[in-house]
């Protein structure tokens, strides 16, 4: 199981550093509306972790699977984030600012408050998404074995 989600979530932490090069490589990084797409990214990387672990059991238990999601993209957004961290204190120090600035905030609220909202989004959509994938995977109890288990 360590396998599946440590490979996946940091193919996943690839995946989103490429994407953020590409859009600063464009110019469009500025505008974190795009970071949208960055959503689509956590949950195909989710449903590829959560698949391959499903296929290498032949009973696939709900914990199990959930804590395959949530590690998977706990190690994506936490690879994403520190890459996030050094990107923003040390290459491009007026990307945090102008961020601010296309937020129309009129406050200064520094680097480190950007930091913490990338982490709590990648956080946030691991949750989410993984509580919706496991709604696909799990097993169902509207089967003839799953009659057993009624009242």
């Amino acid at each position: 199981m360590f396998k599946v989600y440590s490979s996946y979530g940091v193919w996943v932490a690839i995946v989103l550093i490429a994407y953020f090069l590409l859009l600063k490589l464009i110019g469009l990084h500025q505008y974190p509306v795009l970071s949208a797409v960055n959503g689509i990214i956590f949950g195909i990387g989710i449903y590829m972790a959560l698949k391959k672990y499903a296929s290498r059991k032949n009973k696939f238990q709900y914990e199990k699977g959930f804590e395959v999601g949530l590690l998977c993209g706990g190690i994506a957004s936490i690879i994403f984030t520190i890459f996030m961290a050094i990107y923003m204190y040390q290459i491009d120090t007026e990307f945090a600012a102008n961020i601010m600035e296309v937020w129309n905030l009129e406050y200064d609220m520094g680097t480190l408050m950007l930091v913490l909202s990338i982490l709590i989004m990648g956080f946030s959509t691991t949750l989410v998404l993984t509580l919706a994938f496991m709604q696909l995977l799990k097993n169902s109890w509207n089967t003839q074995d799953g009659n057993r288990n009624t009242l």
